[in-house]
């Protein structure tokens, strides 16, 4: 009789174990989100990760310790649409890319221009502004009216940016800064540097600040500026879509980029004008 008791009990464990198994194995499974697709992959749970140079105002600056500047805005408003904790880091421009190809950060809002060589590294976003080459020069500048002034001239550009490209274009005599408003402070330097090329409202602001330049000749190009991600984070790239036409169509866009610049820096006229890829 206790021989059977003991082996009725030790059944009742077995199965007890086995349910219990069966119980854990199902509850091990991730949570589905909407659609039964996985969540997003992110470098830390609950946060956009994104990395600027955090050296090209107005886009983006650090002043009193704090990052500023339209991608910054814009980078929080995003992360508000997508509910997730926005976590702006600054990294050196000329290893950015390859510091989200190491998922270091999950996201680049840092005014890169979308071109095919960067496209076959990185996805982008549809446009989030647009902007141009510009040349800028000395306020007192008399010698070069255009680009085809630039011959062999000397030139300060952000290595690795699409100006880096550009100059290269003109003349061998190229100076390299990591940051346009290092380089646009050298036009007022007699003999450092001739011209540089940049981004149009960055010239701008430049000049608003007091310094004493001015642009030569028209834009060289319009480029797309997007938000870059990691190759295999489509799920990420479709967020940032989403919330992007999102802030586009209910005037937050419209908010931010009037509040900084007094126009909306997507209203843009690309009839005829070069599109840089």
């Amino acid at each position: 009789m206790m021989k059977k008791t003991v082996v009725v009990a030790m059944m009742l464990m077995f199965a007890i174990v086995i349910s219990a198994c069966g119980s854990n194995e199902t509850g091990s499974q991730p949570p589905a989100t909407d659609g039964g697709e996985s969540s997003i992959a992110l470098v830390e749970d609950g946060k956009l990760t994104w990395a600027c140079s955090g050296l090209y105002k107005p886009f983006n600056y650090s002043e009193g310790g704090e990052l500023k500047g339209f991608d910054v805005e814009i980078g929080y408003a995003l992360a508000e649409k997508m509910g997730l904790e926005p976590n702006p880091v600054t990294t050196p421009w000329e290893t950015i890319l390859q510091g989200l190809k190491g998922k270091k950060f999950d996201a680049i809002i840092g005014s890169m221009a979308i071109t095919n060589e960067r496209a076959e590294q990185v996805n982008f976003t549809e446009p989030y502004y647009y902007s141009g080459g510009t040349i800028f020069i000395s306020a007192n500048n008399e010698q070069i009216q255009s680009s085809e002034d630039l011959k062999d001239k000397v030139i300060g550009v952000v290595a690795q940016s699409t100006y880096d490209d550009a100059a290269k274009k003109f003349t061998e005599n190229i100076k390299y800064y990591n940051s346009d408003v290092t380089a646009l402070n050298d036009l007022t330097v007699k003999g450092r540097i001739d011209a540089v090329i940049t981004s149009p409202v960055v010239g701008y602001e430049a000049q608003k600040a007091g310094l004493e330049i001015k642009e030569a000749g028209e834009p060289l190009w319009i480029e797309q500026i997007g938000i870059a991600v990691h190759k295999d984070n489509e799920k990420l790239l479709e967020e940032l879509n989403q919330a992007l036409a999102e802030i586009k169509e209910d005037g937050t866009y419209d908010e931010i980029s009037n509040g900084l610049f007094g126009t909306n820096l997507l209203d843009v006229d690309l009839e005829g004008v070069e599109v840089l890829e």
